[in-house]
């Protein structure tokens, strides 16, 4: 049978004050309050819990069983929820985040580590993909995409560099065989390689000067899925297969070593960096909210 919590509290109260006045006085609510939460209790039990005389109020058989059986039970009831409060005040507990490869390469390796060891009871688990998922659906709390991925009804708080650029690269050695492009239309004679997301169609190649954006639609010897894939681009570009475009962070590292030369550096197209984004403003699950604190202090 359904029994309302409050009611139970209030016969407990009663019970172990001997008394409607006295328990209202221990707990803060009105007498007749009491005495009308244990007539609902009695009602929906079909039994008596206590007897009440003018002076003395004292647990029946049945009442006195229930006592003996309540009082550790609603001890249990308060033990779990204290716990539960507990994680607003020290965050513990598991943080899910969906997020691109891209953000698992140039953005987390920055943030994660301080974050972790500023809330050791936090858990992280990260899922990488490229793909078009429901956060909530795929059982995360939060993920990472850019400003055009967003889904409108979710909150999206910055995380990350706030201005990135695409960039294209190519090996010296293919350039020295091929000429360096001098406008993107160039690119249109190169051995180009490329990348899809998923399902998705083939997006063209932007590039920005001056106010002036230019969209090119290249070929290739290479088509890769944007994600876990884009590496082999990289590394065929390297080896002189072709020119790549990429996140320019991505490709800095090769350029650093000489190993990747810049194409078209003066045509690179900046965008907005990442954001976080997850549901709703209230009731934040604790590691969410902390995970939101720390990117936005660390901004």
């Amino acid at each position: 049978m359904a029994v309302d919590l409050g009611d139970l509290n209030a016969f407990l109260a009663v019970a172990r004050a001997r008394g409607f006045r006295d328990a209202a006085r221990a707990t803060g609510a009105s007498a007749s309050g009491l005495s009308e939460a244990v007539r609902r209790l009695e009602a929906g039990l079909g039994l008596r819990l206590l007897h009440r005389t003018t002076r003395s109020v004292r647990p029946t058989e049945a009442g006195q069983r229930l006592l003996d059986r309540l009082g550790p039970a609603l001890g249990e009831v308060e033990a779990a929820l204290d716990a539960v409060g507990s994680l607003r005040d020290t965050p513990t507990g598991t943080l899910r985040l969906n997020v691109p490869v891209s953000a698992v390469r140039l953005v987390l390796p920055r943030i994660v580590p301080p974050f972790l060891a500023a809330h050791p009871g936090i858990r992280l688990e990260v899922t990488a993909e490229d793909s078009f998922v429901d956060v909530l659906g795929a059982g995360c709390d939060a993920g990472i995409r850019y400003d055009e991925r967003l889904e409108q009804d979710m909150i999206a708080v910055p995380i990350g560099p706030r201005r990135q650029r695409f960039a294209a690269a190519a090996a010296p050695a293919y350039l020295r065989r091929h000429g360096h492009p001098t406008h993107p239309r160039d690119l249109m004679a190169h051995a180009c390689l490329r990348g899809r997301f998923p399902g998705r169609p083939l997006l063209p190649w932007e590039f920005e000067r001056e106010g002036v954006v230019v969209r090119v639609d290249p070929s290739g010897p290479l088509l890769v899925s944007i994600g876990g894939a884009v590496d082999l681009a990289v590394e065929a570009a390297i080896a002189g297969t072709g020119i790549v475009y990429l996140f320019e962070d991505w490709l800095r590292p090769y350029v650093d070593r000489g190993v990747l030369e810049p194409v078209l550096p003066d045509w690179w197209q900046p965008f907005p960096g990442p954001f976080l984004y997850y549901p709703g403003r209230r009731l934040v699950p604790g590691p969410l909210r902390a995970f939101i604190d720390f990117i936005r202090t660390a901004a």
